[in-house]
């Protein structure tokens, strides 16, 4: 009897702290889950904002893939995106670059004048490929008015090794002088759409 007494009496005296621990732990987990929660609304909020774009293009675009670049994004996250118009959805991401002339790292200045050395806005028809400068690159034709002069500016897709092959924010990259420049192993993936497609591909890049 006395040994039951005694266990019944240890109980009670655990209780109250094993209850609070265990508060404690849900407290925890829901301040854990909020931000798993926002980073998740993110990730969608970007995708159908992809998605309105590429629907734009989908009457537009000869090929079944499209390049788009989101310059809202910051420059060292992911925002060159080889995406599927037949199945709606991302096939590939990578980091791009963006021009420096009268920009910073996250202030982006766009221009299409020649020597401003920035990043023009608007839809591009990628053409034939060459070897230059840096390699293999190919040619962009400007298809709007803020980016029409891109051809004799000679703003290219092209890669560099100063580009990452994986995100680095909230760290940036390094800037170009207005070509979208990407890192080679990601050029080699997008040239696997380019040299395979029948038609022209369109990239777009928006803000």
């Amino acid at each position: 009897m006395n040994r039951l007494l005694i266990f019944i009496l240890a109980i009670a005296a655990v209780s109250p702290f094993a209850w609070q621990y265990i508060n404690k732990s849900s407290d925890n987990k829901k301040q854990y889950a909020q931000p798993v929660k926002k980073n998740a609304s993110a990730k969608i909020a970007g995708l159908l904002r992809l998605q309105g774009f590429a629907n734009k293009l989908e009457n537009f675009a000869n090929s079944r893939y499209c390049f788009l670049i989101d310059m809202n994004i910051a420059c060292g996250s992911n925002r060159f995106f080889v995406y599927d118009l037949k199945k709606d959805s991302v096939l590939q991401s990578g980091l791009v670059t963006h021009g420096y002339g009268n920009s910073g790292y996250s202030n982006i200045t766009f221009s299409n004048t020649p020597g401003s050395n920035s990043s023009s806005l608007g839809k591009y028809r990628i053409g034939h490929s060459y070897n230059g400068k840096f390699g293999l690159a190919y040619k962009l034709h400007g298809l709007d008015k803020t980016n029409n002069k891109a051809f004799d500016r000679f703003v290219v897709l092209h890669s560099h090794e100063c580009v990452p092959d994986n995100e680095v924010a909230p760290e940036p990259i390094c800037m170009s002088q207005g070509c979208p420049t990407v890192a080679p192993s990601f050029l080699k993936t997008l040239a696997s759409y380019l040299d395979d497609a029948e038609k022209p591909v369109l990239l777009w890049i928006f803000n």
